[in-house]
């Protein structure tokens, strides 16, 4: 694949990633120039992550079934389409509307990256690719961000929309020039998988989402219960489909899962960082929105930094660095989380700024490693599977940390008090985490100096069930 494929992938993430928290700096100006309730403006935000996070795994099997090139240019044209609507949108219930056909498009969009990276990419290259995607997508929260403090205060809300139309129309342009993937799978879409995962994700996610402003009324509890149970039953009838929506065999190899938990984690215990931060910095110190965002950019260079560096990293040798660098980087990052706290406890100092750069980095180490890891670890056979496990992974991580720690700064007597106690919890999420990462580390071999494996999927049920009548047989 050529760099300049490479570049338009890395584009795509960039604008469904940063899409998602560019509109959290917009809010009051969208709710002045609409006239916007409160409940309309949740579902300005609420809507996208919704359609994104039900939607991903069905695009994930898209790409399988109709071609990865395909379906990611369809997406980017949905989400150009979109981002249009968005921007002309004549009141509060035509841009929900738009914002949930984003979601629904960006679901298209996110696991195609992913899955061209590892099918067009191999060796060094291939890590040096994924180190780049990895900070696409971690990054996105904060670049979204900060560009959404600059441009409302330039320009007011609109133009954060209507900047993915002249960029999507050219991505989809230069588009065609993407490798295909792989050849098309012969097989249909498991519409009973798609209608159960998007069911049970529903119910997960609408909760989260928008329980914490109602008070947690029981149906969230309920709605979350429902959920689990959902999940359960659609990891009963995958391992029975004939040509499962996701496959889950995946996990089962060696220290998929663990690692899984542990990149989810990180980017969980990142989302709460960065939303209680947020709020302390505007609410607790009184900065301006876009004094705010720009308070970010020490953790984006120590994230850049990182994330661009560590492939350079020896894996094996006298001094095998790569080896355990995510059980470092978490580990850090759980250091400088709380450190971060007490900076900014009762003003914004300049110690803060180095503490961000080392959390940044840490936050590369923990992350980036640990996704090239999965990738290898699981072949190109099962790109669109870790893909879609990741990206859905990280959309719930991301989700429930808002939910559950958002919970926690905005329960605490103080701003300051609040901030705390959320960097105190990351640091305990982030121990768990460094645990996961070492069983992964420990249960695979430096992935530079392994060959591309590629996992065989096991075959279906109706093939086990002839396996095993033949070994009866013999």
């Amino acid at each position: 694949m050529r760099r300049g494929s490479l570049v338009v992938l890395l584009t795509g993430q960039v604008m469904v990633s940063m899409d998602g928290s560019i509109v959290t700096v917009a809010l009051p100006h969208i709710r002045t120039g609409l006239h916007a309730s409160g409940a309309l403006l949740q579902l300005v935000t609420g809507g996208y992550i919704l359609a994104m996070a039900v939607l991903v795994v069905t695009g994930a099997r898209l790409g399988d079934l109709y071609g990865h090139r395909r379906v990611f240019r369809c997406g980017l044209a949905g989400f150009t389409a979109a981002s249009l609507a968005c921007g002309i949108a004549p009141d509060g219930p035509a841009l929900v509307a738009a914002r949930f056909a984003q979601g629904g498009s960006a679901a298209l969009v996110l696991p195609q990256v992913l899955s061209l990276i590892q099918l067009g990419f191999s060796g060094p290259a291939r890590a040096r690719a994924l180190g780049l995607y990895s900070m696409v997508l971690a990054l996105g929260v904060a670049i979204g961000q900060i560009a959404g403090g600059v441009i409302v205060s330039a320009a007011g809300w609109r133009p954060v929309f209507l900047l993915n139309v002249p960029v999507g129309a050219v991505l989809i342009a230069v588009g065609g020039s993407l490798p295909g993937g792989r050849e098309r799978v012969r097989s249909r879409l498991d519409v009973p998988g798609v209608l159960i995962l998007s069911t049970a994700m529903t119910a997960l996610v609408v909760p989260l989402v928008f329980g914490r402003e109602e008070g947690r009324p029981p149906w969230t509890w309920v709605c979350l219960a429902a959920g689990c149970a959902g999940l359960a039953v659609f990891a009963w009838h995958e391992r029975r489909a004939a040509s499962p929506l996701l496959d889950l065999g995946v996990l089962r190899a060696p220290g998929v899962a663990p690692g899984l938990f542990a990149a989810c984690a990180v980017m969980g215990a990142y989302a709460g960082l960065i939303f209680a931060l947020a709020l302390h910095l505007q609410s607790g110190l009184g900065l301006s929105p876009l004094a705010a965002g720009l308070a970010f950019l020490p953790y984006t260079v120590g994230f850049a930094t990182a994330g661009l560096s560590w492939p350079r990293l020896p894996a094996h040798g006298r001094l095998p660095v790569r080896g355990p660098l995510p059980v470092a980087g978490l580990l850090v990052f759980a250091v400088a989380a709380p450190l971060i706290a007490v900076a900014v406890r009762h003003g914004w100092s300049p110690l803060a700024i180095p503490l961000l750069v080392v959390a940044g980095a840490g936050h590369a180490a923990g992350f980036s490693p640990l996704v090239e890891r999965l990738a290898a670890t699981a072949g190109t056979a099962r790109a669109s599977a870790v893909s879609a496990l990741t990206n859905t992974g990280t959309l719930l991580a991301n989700v429930l940390a808002i939910a559950t720690l958002g919970g926690v700064y905005l329960g605490a007597r103080t701003s300051a008090q609040g901030l705390t106690q959320v960097t105190v919890l990351l640091t305990a999420l982030l121990g768990v985490a460094a645990a996961g990462a070492w069983r992964t580390v420990a249960a695979s071999r430096p992935v530079s100096a392994a060959p591309d494996v590629t996992l065989t999927p096991g075959p279906g049920p109706r093939e086990r069930r002839r396996t095993g009548s033949r070994a009866r047989t013999r």
